[in-house]
């Protein structure tokens, strides 16, 4: 069997393709918070990672917790980055949300 994709007919010309959705990738269940530094030239921001959400719904909670916490951050890459290092804090508010949430990383 090949893997070959038709991509044009001279029947009906250029065949277009859909692309497969980003999904967010899915996790254990576990929502992850881990302190980075590297490539922040020494500032460090808490990463959360685990949340089995769309992009829509991760912006909004985004927003929510640099409200909470008075800071600045973004969504990349179906994780939530928060400047600076607020992992207890960010713990307290997703599992009063009720997310099963662990502090990873040092």
């Amino acid at each position: 069997m090949s893997d070959s994709v038709l991509v044009y007919s001279t029947e009906s010309g250029r065949i277009k393709q859909e692309k497969p959705q980003n999904l967010p990738p899915k996790g254990d269940g576990i929502v992850r918070i881990s302190r980075q530094t590297s490539g922040r030239k020494g500032s460090g921001v808490s990463v959360i990672t685990g949340l089995d959400s769309d992009e829509e719904t991760m912006k909004k909670l985004a927003a929510e917790l640099k409200k909470c916490c008075g800071c600045g951050g973004t969504v990349k890459n179906a994780t939530i980055e928060i400047q600076s290092d607020k992992r207890e804090l960010l713990k307290q508010i997703l599992e009063q949300k009720g997310f099963k949430v662990k502090l990873s990383g040092g």
